[in-house]
């Protein structure tokens, strides 16, 4: 049990634990996305059946999370940025478990591609989870980091994705109207671009929560064009509760 003398120096230990904790996690999340991606294009199904066993990882250091953090706030009674570091830690966890289950989603499809020819919008699928995946990394490099404007920059390239994502469902509506043999296929491949898409509404959460450790102010997108720097920042983090 925590000290009830405890310094602040154990204090930001504790929460160094925390935020390395939240970095496992993500690594892990970003991972199972890559590998479910993996297994989809290669038609591994080993590797795709790995996924499906390794999404119990995520979980356990999501429950790792919130145990911890819950401890914390009991124990410490943290204030300003303490309480905010321990605050987007819950919420960002929550995010990463879903980001480690729609790649469950994704992997658990690809096991049943392989039951036939390569589909083909597939390089325009690839094309987006590759954008995914760089947000994924730079958000998760904005929070080790508490770098602002990197987790401002992810939080807007959402916008690209979604070119790619409203091409690739026009593809998928014309491959079934051309041949309608391959309606159940492309129901999968509906299924794995819905989830990859989710992905991004995760990615941006992160981005939103990283915004906030620093900023004590959320990214929405009722602030753009105000005059800042970037939706939702203010020139003096210190002086935010």
């Amino acid at each position: 049990m925590l000290s009830a003398d405890h310094t602040s120096g154990s204090l930001d230990e504790e929460l160094k634990h925390l935020e390395n904790t939240i970095l496992q996690m993500g690594n892990l999340s970003k991972r199972q996305f890559a590998d479910a991606m993996r297994a989809l294009v290669t038609r591994d199904t080993k590797l795709g059946a790995k996924v499906l066993e390794s999404n119990a990882l995520v979980e356990e250091r999501a429950l790792e999370v919130d145990g911890y953090a819950v401890r914390l706030l009991a124990l410490r009674q943290p204030m300003a940025i303490d309480l905010r570091n321990i605050i987007a830690a819950l919420r960002i966890s929550i995010d990463l478990e879903r980001i480690a289950n729609y790649a469950f989603n994704v992997a658990e499809r690809s096991l049943y591609l392989t039951q036939v020819p390569p589909p083909r919008p597939m390089q325009t699928i690839v094309q987006m989870a590759r954008l995914r995946q760089e947000m994924l990394q730079d958000v998760l490099h904005a929070y080790d980091r508490r770098d602002a404007p990197r987790a401002y920059e992810v939080w807007s390239r959402d916008q690209e994705v979604g070119a790619v994502y409203r091409k690739l469902l026009g593809e998928l509506r014309t491959l079934m109207i051309e041949d309608p043999h391959k309606i159940n296929e492309c129901t999968d491949l509906l299924f794995i671009t819905k989830s990859i898409e989710a992905i991004g509404d995760h990615i941006k959460n992160v981005a939103e929560d990283s915004h906030y450790i620093i900023y004590g102010t959320f990214l929405n997108e009722v602030q753009a064009g105000t005059g800042c720097l970037a939706p939702g920042f203010q020139t003096s983090p210190e002086s935010v509760y």
